[in-house]
């Protein structure tokens, strides 16, 4: 099948390498002449796992490639996914103008029947206003889907070429026919394609973060109230997760959610609520639960030392999870910022943020090229992303390299126990 992907961003560069890898002729289209020469050099923009060497096989087997040419892309393509930016606008939802700049140029281009696909996270009515854009320039028969992505990064390959689900917005059966022929190499294991219409498609992935970032928030309010009552947060998860109506995912306590996804799309379903008369007061006490706990480890910092200033500080982790180098609406962020704030110097590792964090901190901080360096010379240390290097630290080695010995552990991946027997201070969250 002819693909065109409108958008280099994560969304386009994942599912334009995905859908070239099951035998479809891909070509991405960007506006930025940079970006696709670098594609075109096999250079990404972005960290994800295992994205550059499928990228890589798939342009040589020329079922990939990039162009900033929209007609060339779109003219014989059957499918048109469009994965631009939707930025958070300022009543907090999504801002559609390019979106919408992007399907008006789609129409310009189109000379046959084309399925015109809302891949970007959008708001709900946006594949209406969508077929809108495209119908004021041309007169070519096509029809609007809408199917959302489901992604979650450092595993987006594995989620688009092993979906536990896809959705397919569509009233229109031409249309229904076509997008499931797309996906079916993708769904053999007998995962699911729910079609429904485009509203309720839209509606859906607002909804699954929503719920997602709502356990998270739980979570964190109840290890708040582990540390005010003497309780420990590790046993309570246990308990709640055993319950098969509540499972473990998503009960993790922590400093927070961050990232493109969570933080926007919750701030979007109260603003779509709130434009048709609603409040929905849970997810505003979500997102508060949320701001409350990415000051949570500055808070202990302070009630410990008191003054930070002119103490020095290592920063394990700045991502906003791993396996990504995305800090966006990053804990680390604010972190970082406080401790800046309060006259500290700070010292970060992360194994592939730093050059994104360099856009954030610029020369205040310094970068330091291991874990074990960060930590040098360092009054405490602070856990902020949760990367597999950082669970089994040589504690040893580690108090030998730090002036002062407080531990900060912001996803209470340490054993506290073991911590302190080696001499240092330890705070998680909601732990005794």
């Amino acid at each position: 099948m002819r693909i065109a992907v409108v958008g280099t961003g994560y969304v386009g560069l994942v599912a334009g390498t995905c859908l070239a890898e099951s035998g479809n002729e891909v070509t991405c289209v960007d506006v930025d002449e940079k970006k696709i020469h670098d594609l075109r050099e096999g250079r990404l923009p972005l960290y994800e796992p295992g994205l550059e060497e499928l990228l890589r096989r798939n342009m040589v087997a020329r079922r990939l490639r990039f162009t900033t040419d929209l007609g060339k892309a779109v003219t014989p393509a059957q499918v048109v996914f469009i994965a631009v930016g939707a930025p958070q606008g300022d009543t907090g939802d999504a801002d559609l103008q390019y979106v919408l700049a992007a399907a008006e140029d789609i129409g310009r281009a189109l000379r046959q029947y084309t399925v015109v696909v809302d891949k970007s996270t959008v708001s709900v009515g946006a594949a209406d206003r969508v077929r809108e854009s495209i119908s004021r320039v041309t007169d070519v028969e096509f029809d609007v889907v809408s199917n959302p992505e489901l992604l979650k990064e450092g595993t987006a390959l594995e989620d688009f070429l092993r979906p536990d689900r896809v959705i397919i917005g569509t009233s229109s059966e031409r249309a229904r026919k076509l997008m499931g022929q797309l996906y079916e190499p993708f769904v053999r294991t007998e995962s699911p394609i729910l079609y429904m219409d485009t509203r309720s498609a839209e509606l859906t992935k607002y909804a699954a973060n929503a719920m997602l970032a709502t356990r998270i928030s739980f979570m964190n309010d109840i290890a708040a109230l582990c540390e005010k009552v003497g309780a420990d947060v590790d046993f309570v998860r246990k308990g709640l997760g055993a319950d098969k109506r509540i499972g473990y995912p998503f009960l993790f306590p922590g400093v927070g959610y961050g990232g493109s996804c969570f933080p926007k799309d919750v701030k979007a379903l109260v603003a779509t609520a709130r434009e048709h008369g609603l409040e929905l007061d849970l997810l505003r006490g979500v997102e508060r639960t949320n701001a409350r706990q990415k000051r949570s480890l500055l808070a202990k910092a302070l009630k410990h030392y008191g003054e930070l200033a002119d103490r020095t500080f290592a920063v394990w982790g700045l991502a906003f999870k791993p396996k990504t180098d995305d800090m966006r609406e990053a804990p680390s962020v604010e972190l970082i910022e406080g401790l800046l704030g309060k006259g500290a110097r700070v010292q970060v590792y992360d194994p592939v943020a730093a050059k994104v964090a360099e856009r954030y901190f610029g020369n205040r901080v310094l970068y330091a090229p291991s874990g074990y360096a960060a930590a040098e010379g360092a009054e405490g240390l602070f856990l902020v992303t949760e990367w597999n290097e950082f669970r089994r630290p040589d504690l040893k080695r580690l108090k030998s390299l730090m002036k002062g010995h407080a531990i900060f552990d912001g996803r209470n991946v340490f054993d506290p126990a073991q911590v302190r027997e080696e001499g240092f201070t330890y705070y998680g969250i909601g732990r005794v």
